[in-house]
């Protein structure tokens, strides 16, 4: 027998089934640096005859920027992407391998689904790819790349990533069946809406929607850019110069200017976008930033604590510091939310900012108001360093609102008391007395405190 030429046939046919999938993998990779991984994984007695190569899914290592990641990704041309516990085994030995490296791992989805004639074997081998990729949580990073459409069980592999890329007119994500979801919903047979990434904008899974695989691997690289040397040297002529517009327009996208040029790395930036969440740099640190994008200050609801929550959870787990510019009014007054999962998602939320490992700082730049103040700039609440600009309002109510709401039971001149209370109560000055704010201070100068409060922390 001419083992060599057995070889040769047998790769052939291997990498002439995954071309596309393969091609793919080369476009998030740098040139030539993907080491596949039990390439020859076959369904038992399926390799001598017709069976799927690969497993329907191809597991390897390469470099991304010269980064090292595990590479995971299904194979849609070999049973559209069926899911075997094969398969899922697979994978398994790919997380095994990630975990004992401390590796980042991308997957690229592709999948119809489980192959039914599986039966319970392959729920099996689900549950144990869901363990693994649970159990990598807080120790490296997973990247899922929704890379066409991904139907069944599947799906739940994108909530237990860190991130998830949508591909524009592209990428399809859902439990079931579009026509059994589109049925329920009384649409139509249309997966744009019930499995695009617009139709999943309350679910928060959606962290980057891209035009192409080469922004996957952009975004890779400039997240493991911020992760790998948390501390970069900056000029002082960089550090030290003011930022002149803030003094005149404290707007939110002057506020960005804070944030290291060409640093930033926006999450879930598609949906809920008065509240906006980046990776950055600020004065050569690396830190989780939020910002409250609206310049007349955000009503937040249970979407965006929801948002909040997983972004801040995320910069936990990478034990990064957390920035808040503060613009909020504190909690939506609506019937809908006062019945709905507002409370519970503050809660939690107030849990994960209570335990934020590397510190949190907070800038008042316009209002914090209510439970905005509670939640994102209040001392007891654990905020390491406050600060606040000269033109903010920190009070218990907005204005007018809360002085009729305060004294409705006095004789007094609402309309005299309302610009009183407006004017003297919601200086920041009044919390910096008693002790609850750090420093009042001038807006062009503020990367320079926020700088040296970061320095603090990271010692």
């Amino acid at each position: 027998m001419d083992r060599l030429g057995l070889l040769q046939k047998r790769r052939k046919e291997l990498l002439d089934a995954g071309a596309d999938v393969r091609g793919d993998i080369n476009e998030i990779i740098d040139k030539d640096s993907f080491v596949e991984l039990s390439a020859f994984s076959f369904h038992e007695s399926d390799f001598y005859g017709d069976g799927p190569e690969g497993e329907g899914v191809v597991t390897g290592f390469a470099t991304i920027e010269g980064y090292p990641y595990y590479i995971v990704a299904q194979n849609f041309a070999v049973s559209f992407g069926g899911v075997t516990k094969e398969a899922c085994e697979k994978i398994c030995k790919c997380l095994d391998a990630a975990a004992k490296s401390k590796t980042p791992v991308v997957y690229l989805l592709s999948s119809a689904g489980v192959r039914v004639g599986e039966g319970v074997n392959v729920l099996e081998g689900m549950a144990s790819l869901f363990a693994k990729a649970s159990a990598l949580k807080g120790k490296v990073l997973q990247y899922a790349v929704v890379n066409g459409e991904v139907y069944g069980a599947l799906s739940v592999l994108c909530g237990i990533c860190d991130f998830a890329f949508f591909l524009d007119k592209k990428s399809f994500l859902a439990y079931a069946s579009p026509a059994v979801l589109s049925a329920e919903k009384g649409v139509g047979a249309d997966k744009s809406k019930v499995a695009s990434a617009e139709a999943l904008e309350g679910t928060g899974l959606v962290s980057f929607f891209v035009k192409s695989l080469s922004e996957v691997k952009d975004k890779i690289e400039k997240i493991s850019s911020l992760l790998s040397d948390r501390v970069l040297d900056e000029t002082d002529a960089a550090l030290n110069a003011p930022i002149k517009e803030l003094n005149s327009r404290p707007t939110a996208e002057n506020m960005l200017k804070i944030l290291d040029k060409g640093s930033a790395v926006e999450v879930g930036g598609t949906f809920l976008k008065d509240v906006r969440c980046f990776f950055a740099r600020v004065g050569g640190v690396s830190a989780a930033v939020i910002l409250f994008a609206d310049d007349e200050g955000v009503k937040i609801n249970a979407l965006k604590i929801a948002k909040i929550n997983s972004f801040s959870s995320l910069a936990a787990r990478l034990s990064l510091p957390l920035v808040t510019f503060v613009n909020t009014l504190g909690i939506e007054e609506s019937a809908a939310e006062a019945a709905g999962e507002v409370y519970r998602e503050t809660a939690r939320l107030i849990e994960t900012l209570g335990a934020m490992p590397a510190g949190k700082i907070s800038v008042v730049y316009g209002k914090a108001v209510g439970l905005g103040y509670t939640l994102f700039s209040a001392k007891s609440a654990g905020c390491d360093a406050v600060f606040a600009f000269a033109g903010a309002r920190v009070a218990l109510f907005d204005g007018a609102q809360g002085a009729e709401i305060e004294f409705r039971n006095y004789s007094v001149d609402k309309e005299k008391l309302a610009a009183r209370y407006a004017d003297e109560n919601s200086d920041p000055v009044n919390a910096a007395r008693g002790g609850y704010i750090d420093n009042i201070i001038e807006p062009a100068f503020a990367k320079q405190y926020i700088v040296a409060a970061l320095e603090m922390l990271g010692r």
